[in-house]
């Protein structure tokens, strides 16, 4: 009967010890999942999506981003999740090149990732007259392209003149013109300081970006520390406006001409 006793006793125990194996096994690969889920998003790439239509025709409201965080090398502003470190400079670091749609965290609020293009890099001077925008004194050319719907927050459209602008390094994009005497159509001539950025959106009548200063709510210089990185795919896309029709037409929101494809 002793026998018997401490045998069963040595069974049960060598299951406990099994079960305690495999919920250990089993946290270990669940561990190594998120660390290297964390990894990826940290090193490689991460999605973000895009509320509104500042950087409208390239961007749309409603469209999902992939940044890819090694072209700019790292900083604090490349973690995946918002934490407060000492600001020690990048790794790696690179400038953006003019013309590259980047992502960054907000210098008003570093919770929020904004995006919008470099058009002026350290030692540049930048300007606008009469909604034409100059680099060093030399202006960025405009071929009209006929006319689009700009698209607000809230959902109401607007006719816009789109155009192709091309930089003076020979980047060439699509931006939106909605009025010939905007807001932010004429600057005072600005010199980019060293370790800044000087970013616009493509709706270049709905943007608060470096043409605005931080205390009125738009970017003013970006520090380069902010960057995360470089917007380079549309992965997804959906129209938000199918919001207010019934579940069931929810489907036709979905841009499928737009997934997958490159950010210009």
């Amino acid at each position: 009967m002793s026998v018997e006793k401490v045998t069963d006793e040595t069974a049960q125990s060598s299951k406990a010890q099994a079960k305690q194996t495999t919920w250990a096994g089993q946290i270990a690969q669940l561990a190594a999942v998120v660390l290297v889920v964390f990894l990826a998003k940290g090193a490689i790439a991460e999605p973000f999506y895009v509320p509104s239509g500042s950087m409208e025709p390239t961007l749309l409201i409603g469209d999902a981003l992939l940044a890819s965080k090694f072209p700019y090398g790292y900083g604090t502003s490349s973690l995946p999740m918002q934490i407060t470190l000492p600001e020690t400079g990048r790794v790696f670091g690179e400038t953006p090149k003019r013309g590259d749609v980047v992502v960054f965290r907000w210098p008003g609020d570093n919770s929020q990732a904004w995006v919008k293009r470099v058009v002026g890099l350290p030692g540049d001077r930048i300007q606008m007259r009469d909604g034409q925008l100059f680099i060093n004194g030399q202006a960025a050319t405009l071929k009209p392209d006929g006319m689009g719907q700009a698209e607000d927050d809230d959902g109401r459209t607007e006719p816009a003149a789109r155009y192709i602008e091309t930089l003076p390094n020979g980047v060439s994009h699509l931006i939106f013109k909605m009025r010939d005497n905007g807001r932010y159509d004429n600057t005072a001539e600005v010199t980019v300081p060293i370790g800044k950025l000087f970013v616009m959106g493509d709706n270049r009548d709905n943007s608060a970006d470096s043409r605005v200063s931080l205390r009125d709510g738009g970017v003013g210089l970006l520090p380069i520390d902010n960057l995360v990185g470089r917007a380079d795919a549309v992965v997804g896309s959906w129209d938000l406006g199918v919001r207010n029709q019934p579940v069931w037409a929810w489907l036709s929101g979905f841009r499928l001409n737009r997934f997958f494809t490159a950010v210009r």
